[in-house]
């Protein structure tokens, strides 16, 4: 499944990137485990998803929890909860 995950904010400036497009394993298939799939990355990835405490999500630009299920083509944007202009 390929998706593309942006980034907002405090998060984007920790990885360096707004958004990048990802073909992800079949284990994949929700918000937490894409979470959980960025963060065993490695740098910059494991260090912005740990000092960043709460990252919210979003999926087709709706909030999204940990159990949001993700489809083929989905646009997943993560985000403190706090964004500014």
């Amino acid at each position: 499944m390929k998706v593309t995950v942006l980034y907002f904010a405090r998060l984007r400036e920790a990885v360096g990137r707004d958004r990048e497009t990802l073909e992800l394993p079949a284990e994949v298939n929700t918000v937490g485990a894409l979470r959980a799939w960025l963060t065993a990355r490695g740098a910059p990835w494991s260090e912005a998803f740990t000092e960043i405490k709460r990252i919210r999500a979003a999926v087709a630009q709706q909030m999204a929890t940990d159990d949001s299920s993700l489809a083929d083509g989905a646009e997943v944007a993560f985000f403190p909860p706090v964004t500014g202009g």
